[in-house]
């Protein structure tokens, strides 16, 4: 007969598994019969609401690589402003624990050794009003992660075992919720074609790398700097700036 430690083992694995099925059921509930452009939105409350211990979260799917990757959705302007902070300089938890393919927490941004791992992004991270970040990334194909749930709170400290758990089911489900809606409709970078906002961002993005590139001769690696420079020492977003070069509002040859 197997003894105690065995069936508690047993019944902790069933129990996670009866509770990663019910929040799964739950985010795809949630936006299910919504229209592309409603998702969004809809998934990431359903993901605040089973969350309550983070102050904010935002989900980032990735294309083949970070320069084609969306923000899909973000619970409120610190959130979107970490996002798109981490995509301008490169570097903070989320691009972590995409290279790692593991969980990266930081618990306190504002003293080491958190504050050493990411000097630029913990700093701009504090003014933008997060302590705390925490970064999970959707398991994809292959072992190559479908993006990132990232997660602030506007305190320092660590999540407890318990919403760590539940943290790290709530990615599971976002993965299947994202996958499961139109997992036939998969785009030729990776991202699935009913995020009709997100794309919408980032062939704007597309749109005015290509601009800058005839512009000023050059690479569209440095294009895309270029936008995420004037992002960032603007407080906008990439999204912002690009339509801006779009719309011939800003001019990149005047820098």
């Amino acid at each position: 007969m197997p003894d105690d430690d065995e069936l508690s083992s047993e019944d902790a694995e069933q129990e996670t598994l009866v509770r990663r099925a019910r929040i799964a059921r739950e985010l795809i509930d949630s936006v299910r019969g919504l229209s592309p452009a409603d998702v969004p939105d809809a998934l990431c409350r359903a993901c605040m609401t089973l969350l309550p211990d983070v102050s904010g979260l935002s989900v980032f799917v990735q294309g083949k690589d970070v320069d084609t990757g969306v923000v899909l959705c973000a619970s409120d302007r610190v959130a979107a402003r970490l996002a798109e902070i981490q995509y301008t300089l490169g570097e903070g938890p989320c691009m972590e624990a995409v290279r790692l393919r593991a969980p990266v927490f930081a618990t306190d941004l504002t003293r080491a050794p958190d504050a050493r791992r990411w000097p630029l992004f913990s700093v701009q991270a504090a003014k933008a009003g997060a302590e705390a970040a925490f970064s999970i990334p959707l398991a994809g194909s292959v072992g190559q992660p479908l993006g990132t749930l990232d997660l602030y709170r506007d305190t320092a400290g660590s999540l407890s075992s318990d919403h760590v758990r539940t943290s790290l089911l709530v990615a599971d489900a976002v993965t299947l919720a994202v996958t499961a809606l139109d997992h036939t409709s998969m785009g030729p970078e990776g991202v699935v074609t009913w995020l009709e906002g997100a794309e919408s961002d980032r062939e704007e993005i597309h749109q005015a790398t290509g601009m800058i590139m005839v512009q000023l001769g050059v690479t569209a690696a440095e294009a895309v700097l270029r936008i995420r420079a004037r992002a960032f020492a603007q407080s906008r977003t990439s999204t912002e700036i690009a339509r801006a070069v779009i719309d011939r509002t800003t001019d990149m040859r005047l820098d």
